[in-house]
C-alpha cells in the first residue's frame, strides 16, 4: 500500500474528461484530503479495508457516509458537483430529482463509491 500523499498524487494525475469523472475525482481527492488531515500524508494503511474504514471515517458505508451528512448536502450542491451545465438546467440547479429511481443523495453514493475505487486501484 502507497502513503496517502502518493494515492493522492495518483488520483490528482488520472485523467477525467466528463463532468461526472471530474465529480467523482474531485470526491477522491477530498476524501484523501480528508483522510490527511486525520492521519497525515504520510500515514501508509495496512490493506484497502483499512483504507476504507478509514476514508468511511465511522460510517458502515459509502449510503451511510452520504446520507449521514458527512459528504455534501444539499442537493444543489451535490447537482454542481457532478452534472454538466445542461444537466444541471434540466434539473433546476438540483431542485428536481435526476431521475425517478434515484435522490441527489442517492446519486453522490454512487459517486463516493466510485471515487473509493479509484483510490483503491491507485493505492496498491
Amino acid at each position: 500500500m502507497k502513503k496517502i500523499m502518493e494515492i493522492k498524487k495518483e488520483v490528482a494525475d488520472v485523467k477525467a474528461k466528463s463532468a461526472w469523472r471530474k465529480g467523482v475525482k474531485n470526491y477522491a481527492i477530498d476524501l484523501l484530503d480528508e483522510l490527511a488531515a486525520e492521519y497525515g500524508n504520510e500515514y501508509q494503511f495496512d490493506n484497502t479495508i483499512a483504507l476504507e474504514n478509514g476514508l468511511l471515517n465511522g460510517a458502515k458505508n459509502w449510503n451511510d457516509y452520504s446520507y449521514g451528512g458527512c459528504a455534501l448536502i444539499y442537493d444543489g450542491d451535490i447537482a454542481k458537483a457532478l452534472c454538466t451545465p445542461s444537466e444541471l438546467k434540466k434539473s433546476e440547479n438540483g431542485r428536481f430529482n435526476p431521475n425517478c429511481r434515484e435522490t441527489w443523495l442517492d446519486v453522490q453514493t454512487r459517486a463516493l463509491k466510485q471515487a473509493w475505487l479509484l483510490i483503491r486501484n491507485n493505492a496498491e
